[in-house]
């Protein structure tokens, strides 16, 4: 079934455009639905990602461990989301989304009842993060397949740039709201209200019109799906580009798993400063997001998206430099609007390239790149740090960043001459 639409009037093409705003996209109902209901979630998520890090911190005080979180956020992912391509393709993507958000939803709920009960321990925190991770690979790629059936063309990048939002208005207020609950009631709070908030994404599911069935092709779950996607990617350079540059720049930038001890023991601003830490880089994105949504995507998408991952590396290379709260959170804002810029054009880029019959698979190799890169990083980070300290870590990451951007400036060359 097609998007609600709001019908040209006489003057045609011109007074639509008129029409158009920064939250166009919002006109159709089932976006609009899944938008809610993603904003309420991520938000818990967000929350519950910063609980997992102090947990984890307060039960070991190690950056390795920190670093171990990472690690199993990133190895059900690669396991998994290929898989979770194939089958994003091949099933109902409501159906899918579905369940994996129900997965999502008892692993928080426990989480939250063992912490609750005091039987906590690093293993059971490991443990479920990693199920949890194994739902994300069967939820992403349904997900991201599925909202090209939300929307009509001209509204997608629109759409995309308000999901940027939602996840970084959650970056903002799910930090927050965890450094303020934090220090009262400590993470198993925080994993039950996150586990209540998947509610609003299965009520959404359960709303909208939109079928979920991929269009265009009759796809059966098999080997040789699973080898189309890949053959897809491999034959579309812009594509491995995107991919390659975001996993080398967020590998070597993550400095997400390290804030607990730059909150603890480097700017000395405790439970709250981490909050306001990991907040910062959500402001620099939905400002970002609400100006591309409005101003729509540059031209030369290309080369903006490789100068937006230098910028990136250069804010994460002062931000580690930092020993001032004010600047270092300036700097984390700077990284959440460089990500968001990339990020935006990135994926409008790798969607509106990609048939729709192949968009879960697309989506599921990116998994590995996009999602792989930062949980990579951290575990990176962690190493590093516990050999030469967080700050030093966190400079030589955004180092790293910057000549990824320097490469790919000089050697991606579909990337460098793409234009929208």
């Amino acid at each position: 079934m097609q998007p609600d639409t709001i019908a040209p009037d006489a003057t045609g093409e011109a007074a639509l455009e008129s029409r158009r705003s920064s939250f166009s996209a919002l006109r159709h109902r089932d976006f609009r639905l899944i938008w809610i209901g993603q904003l309420i979630s991520v938000t818990g998520s967000q929350m519950q990602l910063v609980a997992i890090n102090w947990h984890v911190y307060l039960l070991t005080r190690s950056p390795l461990a920190l670093g171990g979180v990472g690690l199993v956020r990133v190895l059900p992912i690669i396991v998994c989301s290929l898989a979770g391509g194939v089958v994003a393709d091949a099933v109902n993507r409501k159906r899918l989304m579905l369940a994996s958000q129900t997965t999502m939803l008892v692993c928080a709920g426990l989480l939250g009842l063992m912490t609750a009960t005091g039987r906590d321990s690093l293993w059971l925190i490991y443990l479920l993060t990693a199920i949890s991770s194994a739902a994300v690979a069967f939820d992403n790629p349904a997900r991201h397949a599925l909202l090209p059936s939300l929307v009509p063309a001209e509204d997608f990048p629109g759409a995309v740039s308000l999901g940027v939002v939602v996840f970084n208005s959650a970056s903002i207020g799910g930090p927050a709201l965890a450094g303020l609950l934090l220090p009262l009631r400590g993470p198993a709070l925080i994993y039950g209200l996150n586990a209540i908030s998947f509610v609003s994404v299965i009520l959404a599911l359960l709303l909208i019109r939109a079928s979920g069935q991929a269009k265009g092709a009759n796809q059966q779950i098999s080997f040789a799906a699973f080898i189309e996607g890949l053959r897809f990617v491999r034959r579309t350079p812009i594509i491995v580009q995107t991919m390659t540059l975001d996993f080398v720049a967020t590998f070597f930038a993550s400095a997400t798993a390290l804030l607990p001890i730059f909150a603890a023991e480097v700017l000395m601003v405790g439970e709250r400063g981490l909050g306001q830490l990991a907040a910062a880089p959500g402001v620099g994105s939905v400002v970002t997001g609400l100006a591309m949504a409005r101003l729509g995507a540059p031209r030369n998408q290309g080369r903006v998206v490789v100068i937006a991952v230098a910028i990136y590396g250069a804010a994460t290379v002062a931000f580690g430099l930092s020993h001032v709260f004010w600047l270092s959170l300036l700097m984390l804002t700077l990284t959440g609007a460089a990500d968001t810029v990339s990020t935006v054009l990135r994926q409008t880029i790798r969607q509106l390239v990609t048939p729709d019959h192949l968009r879960g698979r697309t989506t599921s190799v990116n998994m590995i790149f996009f999602m792989g890169g930062p949980q990579l990083g951290e575990l990176e980070a962690g190493v590093v740090a516990a050999l030469i300290g967080a700050p030093l870590s966190v400079i030589t990451g955004g180092v790293g960043c910057v000549l990824a951007a320097v490469v790919s400036a000089l050697m991606a060359k579909s990337l460098m001459r793409y234009k929208s």
